[in-house]
């Protein structure tokens, strides 16, 4: 069983409506290729690109969770909404789960019912940012890397009270910081680690070591400039980050998550579900069986809000 933190599906299936969600090849993660594939939850981010007029923005997300609902849920009965810990561990053999995220809360402006509306309409775990600025924090891609706004701070608030994942990719380094002061469901649902690849996204020992203090999940993606600096990337370059996570003591709290869809890159060895198999058998003849159920799913359930 495999649990997927992350993927930019629903981008997908926005930016261009004649794809299918049923077995379009251009996605990386499409139905036919899902159920053929041991991948039992998969994470469907809201992600409303930069270009879209801060006016129209909101508008978007919701068209998304739209998109969400009537082209991956309402077809399929085998698919299920997951909303809470007990709908994963309640899910039937031939049964698939899918959790709807946020990827940046720019849809939202300064606006909490916006956020508690998409809270309502069923996201689990909320990014405060993109890469760049909003009134929530700056993202990594922001030169002036500031940290938590007041507004941001009353974000992390609501998550808290709803019992809402707060996920800090792609967040400043001083938002981090500022996150893990107020956060009670902190988690990075992608990202890898900065002593392997030294890229900005990328979390440095010091975030990891206290994602881990504070027993957050930390998804390890499969984008090649996150994982490494050569210009090839190959599954064992994820298996090299699994491992330096779980080298700090992150055993308990590693788990994947893909980004398919959401980027152009394609890593040697797993290019999509229909290599999941492949990429199962190589984990685990590399990790003992406990400990390839937490990279794979336990880690995920187990860190699930309650």
């Amino acid at each position: 069983m495999i649990i997927d933190a992350h993927c930019d599906v629903l981008w997908k299936l926005w930016s261009n409506e004649h794809l299918s969600f049923h077995n379009s090849e251009e996605l990386r993660v499409n139905y036919e290729k899902w159920k053929n594939s041991h991948v039992k939850v998969q994470c469907f981010a809201i992600f409303v690109p930069e270009e879209v007029p801060s006016e129209q923005q909101f508008q978007v997300a919701l068209k998304m969770v739209d998109l969400f609902y009537e082209r991956i849920i309402e077809p399929y009965d085998e698919i299920q909404v997951i909303t809470c810990q007990e709908d994963v561990l309640n899910l039937q053999p031939h049964e698939k789960g899918a959790m709807l995220t946020l990827e940046g809360c720019h849809p939202i402006g300064e606006d909490i019912v916006k956020l508690k509306t998409l809270l309502r309409l069923g996201v689990q775990a909320v990014g405060l940012t993109w890469n760049q600025a909003n009134a929530v924090c700056d993202g990594i891609g922001e030169e002036r890397g500031a940290g938590l706004s007041s507004f941001g701070k009353r974000v992390v608030s609501v998550l808290n009270e709803y019992r809402i994942w707060t996920d800090v990719s792609h967040l400043s380094y001083q938002g981090f910081w500022d996150v893990m002061k107020l956060a009670e469901y902190p988690m990075a649902s992608h990202s890898n680690a900065y002593a392997l690849a030294p890229h900005p996204r990328n979390l440095d020992d010091e975030q990891v070591k206290e994602l881990i203090s504070r027993d957050a999940f930390i998804g390890v993606t499969y984008v090649c400039p996150f994982l490494t600096q050569k210009d090839v990337a190959t599954t064992d370059d994820i298996i090299r980050h699994l491992e330096y996570i779980i080298s700090l003591g992150g055993s308990d709290v590693v788990g994947l998550g893909s980004d398919f869809d959401g980027t152009s890159c394609v890593i040697e060895g797993i290019i999509d579900y229909t290599d999941y198999d492949d990429f199962e058998r190589l984990l685990q003849q590399q990790f003992p069986p406990s400990l390839f159920a937490n990279i794979t799913y336990q880690n995920f359930i187990a860190h699930f809000p309650k």
